[in-house]
């Protein structure tokens, strides 16, 4: 299994840039950068990380088609493309939170599929068809992107399976990984691709140290995700969910406080969708997400201790969860 990490674009340039290079020295294979609408501009940090990094891969984790013309977005990432080596990927979804920070309503998932080929073609240096034009970039460096579709709902997942190279999940819920992974295969088998050969990164938070400083450090990112995946479950049919999952729609008694901000839930809940506590229940988890057949786990650092954070993985997680699965 692979490691990766995230930032959100908030931090000074000096520490989003030395965070790449902690990463990168301590082992990580993978560095992606939120693309928050209103935060800093997720591709002048990429370049500065492709000239200060060797070997990261790196990439918006993830950027949409709504706010972001898929064009400007391909040439964003061929100049990268020819800055690192051809080391960059792409991390796409639907957009709904750009979309509700101006106050429009979803995008919808039917472009997801056709931003991805247009997207592919253009850095690979292949016209693709743009409405009514035909548009190339001579320039390009011709690298081959890979493209990871990030989403709750079941649509976006069989949306994966068909046009995508990997599925992007912000849940360590193992029934939840196997149904949602289950249904993009499924989806690729029904096109004669190889459901195999999609690969799949759990992006969640991690904090290693005491569970409940864990939590409440990490509460804002849980209740969001796991608000979004009871809606999944409450709108989807109970008698097509997989057994482990039915009765899971209100998942919680998430209470809203007077600032109406989500912020109770049980720990047994929580912990379904991050990872706490000691550097051993780490493991534990990242042991349970291989054996699942999870290819990258993607730590989204937003505790607030971020370089301690990649010191403990490093340290702490990284060599024991190689011993672990090497004596398995």
């Amino acid at each position: 299994m692979d490691f990766g990490f995230t930032l959100r674009p908030v931090h000074s340039v000096e520490r989003t840039v030395d965070l790449a290079r902690q990463a990168e020295a301590n082992g990580f294979g993978y560095g992606w950068l939120d693309d928050t609408h209103g935060g800093k501009d997720v591709y002048t940090l990429l370049t500065l990380m492709a000239m200060r990094t060797e070997r990261l891969r790196l990439g918006p984790c993830v950027t949409n088609p709504a706010t972001r013309d898929i064009t400007v977005t391909a040439s964003a990432l061929a100049t990268l493309d020819e800055i690192s080596g051809g080391r960059m990927e792409l991390g796409l979804g639907r957009g709904d939170r750009a979309q509700r920070v101006l106050g429009k309503g979803p995008y919808g998932t039917r472009p997801l599929d056709h931003a991805a080929a247009v997207i592919r073609d253009l850095v690979a240096g292949r016209s693709a068809a743009y409405g009514e034009v035909e548009l190339e970039l001579p320039w390009a460096p011709g690298h081959q992107l890979r493209v990871w579709f990030a989403g709750y709902e079941p649509v976006v997942l069989v949306m994966a399976g068909r046009a995508a190279d990997g599925v992007i999940l912000r849940s360590a819920d193992i029934d939840y990984i196997a149904w949602m992974v289950g249904l993009a295969r499924e989806a690729a088998a029904g096109i004669q691709r190889d459901p195999a050969a999609i690969k799949v990164q759990v992006a969640v938070p991690a904090h290693v140290g005491p569970a409940e400083a864990g939590r409440e450090r990490l509460r804002w990112f849980t209740t969001t995700v796991a608000q979004h995946v009871a809606d999944v479950l409450d709108h989807y049919p109970s008698e097509r969910l997989p057994p482990a999952l039915r009765g899971r729609a209100h998942i919680d008694p998430v209470h809203a406080t007077g600032s109406g901000s989500m912020s109770s839930l049980s720990e047994e809940t929580f912990d379904r969708f991050c990872l706490v506590g000691p550097a051993e229940d780490h493991v534990r988890r990242l042991v349970e997400l291989h054996r699942a057949g999870v290819d990258q786990f993607n730590l989204y650092l937003a505790s607030g201790d971020e370089e301690a954070q990649l010191e403990a993985y490093a340290r702490d997680v990284l060599p024991a969860f190689r011993t672990a699965i090497g004596a398995a």
